[in-house]
């Protein structure tokens, strides 16, 4: 499921922050095959850092610089740690300094292996580093544009433009608690031109990742996976307090990963991760991608937004909110079709810190679900879990609220018992009632422990504002996420979904396309396409064959995504024919190297790449 970033604990950034990832080595060993957690010994303390760099495994690519390389194997495992050489050095790929850390940082180094390896190791498989780092999860190093190899059909000319897929990449291999969700943003980019293609794969430079790159170690801690007890949440919070004393890191510049996602709107192209504020980024004409900077708005944006603005394709404008652990929990606003953001709206009758990921947009409303994954501090200290946790007596609320509101005046609330959204595929209006479509978390207990335990079962519910009911329709009995529709239909009444399927999750093993005008309690699905035996995917992504059509269907177009194959060791770019019983492969692009698996995705078409 989706890297939801540690936006739980944005709103204390400057007042609270724990800072000081920490690391644990990572035997090469370790990560080849599933491995027990049970049946782990507990790693020797190791304070070094370490950078993973792959050959491009297709003679015929062409990287337009030269880089250090190692052998591809068919599958991916994490090297063992390397002590850092003594002098500052900059990597030739990517023009990353390799920086031998200075004293007063190798000495908090030290302090954080005592707490990992004695105060708080990784005991759970949901943070073993070993575990949630294997096979295609594992980090990689960053690519400069590389041309790359069109393997099967060709590439239909309305994909000119740039697909780019956001995820987790740590850049130091953690030697303590890790979380998926806890990795530096890396930016994946195939840029098409002219039936032709290149991948470059670059970090987004946040404050984070600079201070950590500059350090030669990491410097802050892993919110999702760092603070498991009291003595460990007090131990890495007094290093962390340490640690800005001494001018290692200054939380009110941000703590942000961008690691979640990516928006267009106002011509400006976002990185997103909901613990910070946007990241602006660009794709350069041979199709390199540079961070422009953190973006406020001139201001105007407080610590945080959302990873899953809605873009109104026909208005241009933008809607987004931010949560957090203090009042208000949570906070809507909006940008007009310039990029220009719009006052806040604080919603007080949220009374209560939920985790709230994501959202539905309408025509008339926005659609905000307080469900029972909740922040839990007694569950952090007492229980040794994580401070984000579940809560099964909550009863589940959908808040709706006037698209243009000013304040939150009509805010109506509707119980909704046992629906617990991550991602909303959709919302629309029908006459006095409001739809939204989306995954629903049956076992919400595992959304953060065990995602290979979730199982999420796409809904369409209808609350009548008149009367107040509440209608619900399950669409697929498929444990499916990730669901994406025609971006030109947002607010507006679809017919059709794309949507992952979880095999376990956070695996995909495929993509299928549901209709959902289909009647009651009816199965949706109409076509589907598996990936193959250890072949997995990530989240579709629609880009219409037409966009400026009015007159085009709406399935007119092709859904892609980026799939590896676990028994080759080998990555490929799929389109497919979105109107296809089969969802037909109409072009594969072999990757120069491997893309590891992530979150999500966006097609930016040409003439808006040309405006960056």
């Amino acid at each position: 499921m989706d890297a939801s970033s540690s936006s739980f604990l944005s709103a204390i950034q400057t007042s609270k922050l724990l800072t000081g990832t920490m690391a644990m080595t990572i035997p090469k060993s370790a990560v080849t095959t599933t491995p027990s957690f049970l049946s782990r010994h507990l790693p020797s303390l190791n304070v070094s850092s370490v950078r993973i760099e792959e050959k491009p495994q297709n003679s015929t690519t062409r990287p337009t610089t030269s880089r250090t390389s190692r052998p591809a194997s068919s599958t991916t495992t994490l090297p063992a740690a390397t002590k850092p050489t003594p002098s500052t050095r900059k990597s030739p790929a990517n023009d990353r300094r390799v920086v031998e850390p200075n004293q007063p940082t190798m000495m908090f180094n030290v302090l954080e292996g005592v707490i990992n390896n004695f105060i708080d190791p990784p005991l759970r498989q949901s943070v073993d580093p070993r575990y949630v780092l294997s096979d295609n999860f594992a980090p990689v190093d960053e690519l400069p544009p590389t041309e790359c190899e069109v393997i099967h059909g060709s590439l239909p000319s309305c994909l000119d433009g740039a697909y780019i897929r956001n995820g987790p990449n740590p850049q130091y291999l953690p030697r303590g608690p890790y979380h998926l969700f806890d990795g530096d943003g890396m930016l994946h980019s195939i840029r098409i031109s002219q039936g032709k293609a290149t991948l470059c794969s670059r970090y987004v430079k946040t404050y984070k990742y600079t201070m950590e790159r500059d350090a030669g170690a990491p410097l802050l801690p892993n919110v999702f996976s760092g603070f498991n007890g009291l003595a460990a949440s007090a131990a890495r919070g007094a290093l962390s307090a340490a640690r800005i004393l001494a001018g290692q890191f200054n939380p009110a510049n941000g703590i942000g990963l961008a690691n979640t996602s990516l928006a267009y709107f106002g011509n400006r192209l976002y990185a997103l991760g909901e613990s910070d504020v946007p990241y602006a980024v660009r794709l350069t004409s041979n199709g390199d991608i540079e961070t422009l900077g953190r973006h406020d708005f001139d201001g105007k944006l407080l610590m945080s937004m959302t990873a899953h603005p809605k873009v109104d394709l026909e208005t241009g404008e933008a809607f987004a909110f931010r949560y957090g652990p203090v009042p208000p929990f949570l906070t809507y606003f909006h940008f007009d079709r310039n990029g220009n953001k719009q006052p806040d709206v604080p919603i007080f009758s949220m009374t209560r810190p939920s985790f709230l990921h994501d959202f539905g947009i309408s025509s008339k409303y926005a659609i905000f679900a307080d469900i029972q994954i909740v922040m839990n501090p007694m569950e952090m200290i007492f229980g040794g879990g994580s401070p984000v946790g579940s809560d099964p007596a909550k009863v589940c609320r959908l808040g709706i609220i006037p698209r243009y509101a000013t304040d939150e005046s009509e805010m109506k609330w509707f119980d909704v018992p046992g629906f617990n959204i991550i991602h909303a595929i959709n919302a629309w209006d029908e006459e006095d009632a409001v739809v939204i479509l989306a995954p629903n978390i049956l076992s919400v207990e595992h959304t953060l422990e065990r995602m290979d335990l979730i199982h999420a079962l796409v809904e369409k519910v209808r609350i009548d504002l008149k009367t107040g009911i509440v209608t619900r329709n399950p669409v697929s009995a498929r444990n499916l996420d990730f669901g994406v529709i025609n971006p030109a239909y947002l607010g507006k009444k679809n017919r059709f979904v794309y949507a992952s399927i979880g095999d376990p999750m956070p695996k995909i093993s495929g993509v299928v396309k549901l209709d959902v005008s289909k009647g009651e309690r009816q199965e949706c699905t109409v076509a589907s396409r598996m990936y193959g035996p250890r072949c997995y995917g990530g989240e579709p992504f629609f880009v219409a064959r037409e966009p400026e059509n009015p007159e085009a269907e709406e399935d007119d177009g092709y859904v892609v995504s980026y799939v590896h194959d676990e028994i080759a060791g080998e990555s490929k770019f799929l389109v497919m024919d979105a109107k296809s019983p089969a969802l037909d492969i109409v072009a594969a692009v072999r990757l120069p190297r491997r893309v590891p698996y992530g979150f999500h995705g966006l097609f930016v078409k040409e003439s808006d790449l040309k405006k960056l």
